[in-house]
């Protein structure tokens, strides 16, 4: 009878699950093992960038992380086979043992089908190393012989060819960027207003990208203000002013390596000078 267990060979009424689950919970330690691989690899890949290594070396390394997250979008379709199909025989309850292997495989099968080549690019960790490593070349300013940066020559270059003489060309960069001059003093100066948390208007030093509207804050920070408001059955807006995100939450935050280093870089950069 159904629920009750069967002496009778290839018969049950109540089949025992506790190996498959142990097993399942293995292959969830794998994939936590598969998240810290990402990791790393995303951290040597920004730290390559930084020190401006070649870009084969680079490139190595997203070639790492496009197979960590194929692995992973693998591993998610395997589990929720076997999750699907021990939920499917529980509720069937059916007098013999089905062959679960064939089940997991049909189910496993059908989810690969489903999915395309290019759909594990939308694995999390995936998309945050492609958009860290964009940050961090756009903020990597390489310092020449004589102290400046590329970046403050990249905008005299500008001016010299926007207008038909300098007085034009720098009333124009004025006018589109809102500044009273062009010395690489003020360029850094605008550069550091993103390193301020717009909580405790201070220097952040491990900073976390809201990933709705994508303006950053100090971790201990936000995480402490979202908690405040949660106790007293508030939405927590964000700080940053002129935001119209309303509702932040927990699950919006991802660290920001790209300016914790563009941060960090500049420090030292400002502490060398001063020595």
């Amino acid at each position: 009878m159904p629920g009750r267990s069967s002496s009778s060979s290839g018969s049950t009424g109540f089949i025992s699950f506790s190996g498959v689950e142990s097993a399942l919970s293995s292959l969830k330690t794998f994939q936590s093992c598969i998240s810290s691989g990402m990791d790393t690899a995303s951290s040597v890949a920004l730290d390559l960038v930084e020190t401006q290594t070649e870009v084969s070396s680079e490139y190595s390394m997203d070639k790492a992380m496009v197979e960590f997250a194929i692995m992973d979008r693998d591993l998610n379709h395997y589990v929720k086979a076997v999750q699907s199909t021990i939920n499917h025989v529980k509720e069937e309850r059916p007098e013999k043992i089905p062959d679960l292997k064939l089940l997991v495989e049909k189910k496993f099968l059908a989810l690969q089908n489903k999915s395309s080549d290019t759909d594990f690019q939308n694995n999390e960790k995936f998309v945050q190393f492609k958009q860290q490593l964009k940050e961090l070349k756009k903020q990597s300013v390489k310092p020449k012989e004589d102290g400046r940066h590329y970046e403050f020559d990249q905008i005299k270059d500008k001016d010299a060819s926007r207008a038909g003489n300098e007085r034009d060309g720098l009333q124009a960069d004025r006018e589109v960027e809102g500044t009273e001059g062009v010395d690489e003093d003020m360029i850094v100066t605008q550069s550091q207003t993103n390193f301020i948390c717009p909580i405790t208007q201070l220097e952040m030093k491990k900073p976390v990208k809201n990933k709705v509207c994508g303006h950053t804050y100090e971790e201990e920070a936000i995480v402490r203000m979202i908690e405040s408001k949660h106790k007293r059955k508030k939405k927590a807006c964000c700080p940053k002013i002129g935001c119209s995100h309303t509702n932040i939450r927990m699950s919006d935050l991802i660290q920001d390596e790209a300016l914790r280093r563009a941060i960090e870089s500049h420090n030292k950069k400002k502490h060398r000078q001063s020595e």
